[in-house]
Order: C-alpha cells, then structure tokens, then sequence
C-alpha cells in the first residue's frame, strides 16, 4: 500500500499516532465494558470541549449534515420562522433543511467571503418573532469565521434560539456554549476534533431541550428524534446498556482518545495553537503575493485558509501540489468554485506541517507557471512561527 499524501484539506484531517492507535483496536462490541466507558469519557469530555457543562451532548453515527438536520427536525415544527446568517455553501444547506422541515426562513447575507453586519441581523430580528437564529460558525467553503458571541446575544435579546454549526470550527476556534447563550451546537468528528469520519456529534442547552419537549408535533424522522437517542446517551454516560443503533464503536473510541487530547492541551492552549498556525500560513500567502477569499482579517478562521488562484494559475494547481505530496482542496462556493483553494491547518497540523504544506505550494506554483522568490513563503512562516 503507497504511503499517502500529507492531508491538508478542510476536513478530513490528518489524526495523531494515539487516535490511530485507538482506530485499529479489536473489534468489541456496543455492550463491551470498555467500550461504554470510553463512551461515557467522550460524553462527558465533549462538555468541556464546547464549554458547556450544563449541555446534553449526543454521539450518533453520520455526518456533520446529520448533526445539522437533528438540530433542525428537533426544534423547527411546520410555520415556525427561522433566520439564517447565511456566509456561504452550508448556511445554505442548513436554510434548506430548515424548508424541508416546515420553516419560514429569512436570510441575512453578505458577499461570499464576508458576514453582515451585527446591524443588519438586529435589524431581521426586530422584524418579526423568529424561534431560531443560526450561525455558521466557520463556513468551511469561504473560511469565513462568524462572531458567534455578539450574534447569540442579539437573538437573546429578542427570544431567538441560537443554533451554531461549528462543523469547521469546534476544537480550534474559541466557542463558549454555555456562556454566550448558544443553544444547540453541532460538529464532526474528522474535523478540528482530530478523530476519523463518521460521528455526528451535537450538544443541546437546557432551553434546547425544553423547546423540543414542548413541541406539538412529533419529530417526522426516527434517527433524527432526540427521543430516541436522549435514553441512550444518559444510558451510556452513566455506564449501563442501552439499544436504539449500533454505535460506531471503533470511531467513538477514537474520538475519546481524540477529545482526550483537546481536553489535556485545553482549550485555551490549543485555540491560541490554531491562532499561531492561521498567522504563519497567512505570511506565507502574503509573502507569495496570495489573496485570501475573505475580505477582512477578523473574519478570517483559523481552521483553514481559502485562497484566489493568482493570475495565470488555475485549478489544476491542486493536482500539482499533491504530486508534491501535500493534499489542499479546491473551492467548493458554487458561485466562486473555480477561483480558489482551500487549505486546512487544524486538529493534529503542527508548525511542521504547515511549513511542508507551503513548501510543496511553492512547488505547485512554480509548475503552474507562476514566477515568486523561491523559498519565500516558507521563510514568512517560520519567521511567524518563531516570533
């Protein structure tokens, strides 16, 4: 089997020797003592991860859009209104589902690559009564990075439930659900989290929950019910048995050993690590005369880069830096896919990595034709990595 690429897209990431470790265990199964405690960590470590002790969290095998769609059939019944701070390709998807579940949904947008105004989304709100707001927190197709804080505290003021898709963000962007009012919060194990594909992970408040037991109407999905999976999650943080679906046993054990690893850097400590990383890559891409998709600094992320392709460089650019042995991606905004990539630099990604992700750019650019100081890049990094 040939050794892959260094993985550098938004997701999947690359995961550390322990996570693999964790991964290639024996088989056990969904009853094993071992594994209801390990389950019963990851429960309990996914609190301090979203810094939201008072939270039910929940584990369910899927995607982050499984995660999005519980957060949605749970709390929207037919005729509710919904806003959404849309900042690109999946505050889209999540104004969609919101449809498909009966929601009337009002967007407040900005040009792809920026978030509107704290002004405008007060001005939506005081328009009418809406039963949820939600935020993209980091929309993983523009690295646009939304201000979660500010905006949770204005649905607040006007009664608004506040959702936050932090796919891209949680685990390496500063989010605290409890103390900033959020009310249901969603992720993705292969992201910022640093374990493998395949868990859906959300936490709910205390007001998430009351809203879902006072609704009227039962939820139009199965797998989506919180009644069917809330018994389980109590039942495996509390170490007993319990049946509704086989869980992920092999993936919940590595995101435990993953969420582990947040938890002994802690959170503070690994979010300035993300911060660092995001400094360094971004000198390199000014040092290579590179432009980001987003339009200002303070809605840039920290999880990920998404750049123009230069003039006279084109997609295939992509192709050229994984013959250098470094995967990027490309753009995924159906209105800007071909004019720009996308470079992840979260979870396990270290100053090493980044450096050996621009080195293998530089070499994707000089075979697309595109004239720089060689070296360049990589000694704007390493100069802000060392600062």
């Amino acid at each position: 089997m040939s050794t892959p690429n260094l993985l550098m897209i938004p997701g999947p990431i690359g995961l550390s020797s322990d996570v693999l470790r964790a991964l290639s265990e024996p088989q056990r199964g969904h009853l094993d003592p071992v594994f209801m405690q390990s389950f019963s960590r990851a429960l309990k470590r996914l609190r301090e991860v979203f810094v939201a002790p008072g939270a039910q969290p929940f584990i369910v095998s899927g995607s982050g859009t499984l995660a999005m769609e519980m957060s949605v059939a749970n709390l929207i019944q037919p005729g509710d209104k919904a806003l959404v701070v849309n900042t690109g390709y999946f505050s889209d998807r999540i104004a969609t589902m919101l449809e498909l579940h009966g929601a009337q949904v009002t967007h407040v947008k900005a040009e792809p690559g920026d978030v509107a105004s704290l002004g405008d989304v007060e001005r939506a709100l005081s328009s009418t009564s809406f039963k949820l707001m939600t935020v993209t927190h980091v929309d993983t197709s523009t690295a646009v990075l939304a201000p979660v804080k500010e905006l949770a505290a204005l649905a607040k003021k006007y009664g608004a439930l506040v959702v936050v898709d932090g796919v891209c963000s949680v685990g390496g962007e500063a989010l605290e659900m409890d103390a900033w009012g959020v009310d249901v919060a969603f992720t993705a194990s292969q992201k910022a989290l640093g374990a493998p594909p395949g868990l859906a992970v959300l936490l709910a408040s205390p007001r998430a929950m009351e809203a879902w037991k006072a609704r009227t109407k039962p939820v139009a999905a199965m797998y989506l019910d919180f009644a069917q999976w809330l018994p389980i999650q109590q039942a495996y943080e509390a170490g007993t048995p319990s049946y509704f679906a086989t869980p992920a046993v092999n993936l919940i054990m590595a995101l435990e050993v993953s969420l582990g690893e947040l938890v002994a850097e802690t959170m503070p400590v690994r979010i300035a690590r993300h911060q660092t990383l995001a400094r360094a890559a971004r000198a390199a891409w000014s040092a290579l005369g590179l432009v980001s998709l987003t339009h200002r600094p303070e809605v840039t992320a920290h999880t990920l880069s998404a750049l123009k392709y230069p003039a006279g460089v084109d997609a295939s650019l992509v192709k050229h830096v994984a013959a250098q042995g470094v995967n990027i991606a490309g753009g995924l905004h159906p209105a800007l896919k071909a004019t720009y990539f996308r470079v992840g630099h979260m979870g396990a990604a270290t100053g090493g990595t980044v450096l050996e992700t621009v080195g293998a750019l530089e070499r994707g650019l000089s075979a697309s034709g595109y004239r720089f100081d060689a070296g360049v890049g990589v000694a704007a990094a390493q100069r802000a990595l060392t600062a």
